[in-house]
């Protein structure tokens, strides 16, 4: 069996697979809140796999897509307490091979495996084969990853500085200033972010449902000018995919133009940029899916 995991700092998504098949035998979401640590998180998953399916489950490879930076055998949680430890998880649970991939170069192995429902194309663009993808997303933080001759790269772009477009994202980011010091695209480029910028442009608190109809379009074309610079770093003309838990959220407004026309927003270099697709990813499993790809490979 191949176990595959998307870890971030709201849910986890797990699953096993009887081999390399999109659908899994057993999958589950948790809270990663309700745990102290990954390890309470798996165990429990495990059990429950095994009620479920009704026989040992033994995996044979193993892949966790984690939500902060991967240093060798070890990953830290960005927005949890958690320390997860590969050689620790090999040997408590008797997985032969796991591997530690930060959440979005995970989601990066799996955009060969989305199906065109799985998508909304933004632009079409002129896709070359084999030339470099950008998967990026904004939800409890904001991941990007690099697809660079066809293996991801990961990064903690999300955690690169602000670039205000335009006097009113100046004034966003001098608001943040104020508030946070140094401002990262994660600040403005999450939902915690959304939040802030609601507050900004009404001067008012509001739960994400909430928020106003002018913060989502001020969030979007942010959205859409760092999802361009992220694209500007490796000339993504294999393509750009938006992925996350806001996007599928907010799509209708994604697609009513002002994130195309932030990202496209480049000056000497705009016809380079609406040459490059843009899709969004609907497919809220996509980290999952690609964490089961990378998993099959070391099986």
């Amino acid at each position: 069996m191949i176990l595959a995991a998307d870890i971030g700092g709201t849910k986890a998504l797990l699953a096993v697979f009887a081999d390399a098949a999109r659908e899994p035998a057993f999958e589950l979401r948790l809270a990663a809140a309700e745990f102290a640590d990954f390890d309470s998180l798996l165990a429990r998953f495990l059990d429950q796999a095994r009620a479920a399916l009704g026989t040992a489950t033994r995996i044979d490879a193993a892949c966790l897509g984690v939500a902060g930076p991967v240093r060798g055998e070890q990953v830290r949680v960005t927005n949890l307490p958690w320390s997860i430890d590969a050689a620790r998880l090999r040997s408590r649970f008797a997985i032969a091979r796991l591997e530690l991939l930060n959440d979005f170069a995970a989601a990066a192995w799996g955009i060969g495996a989305l199906l065109p429902q799985d998508m909304v194309t933004l632009q079409a663009g002129v896709p070359e084969d084999g030339a470099a993808r950008v998967v990026l997303g904004a939800g409890t933080g904001f991941g990007v990853a690099y697809v660079v001759n066809g293996v991801p790269v990961a990064g903690e772009g999300g955690h690169g500085g602000f670039a205000p477009a335009g006097a009113e994202q100046a004034a966003l980011w001098r608001h943040l200033h104020e508030r946070l010091g140094r401002v990262r695209q994660e600040d403005v480029l999450s939902g915690a972010g959304l939040a802030r910028i609601h507050e900004f442009v009404t001067g008012e608190q509001a739960a994400p449902e909430a928020v106003a109809p002018r913060a989502v379009d001020l969030f979007v074309a942010c959205y859409g000018a760092a999802a361009g610079d992220h694209a500007l770093n490796v000339m993504a003309r294999g393509g750009v995919f938006v992925a996350g838990g806001i996007a599928p959220k907010i799509l209708p407004r994604l697609a009513a133009g002002g994130f195309l026309a932030a990202f496209n927003d480049k000056g000497t270099f705009a016809e380079h940029m609406r040459r490059m697709p843009v899709h969004v990813v609907t497919n809220e499993r996509l980290g999952l899916i690609g964490a089961a790809v990378a998993a099959a490979r070391r099986a």
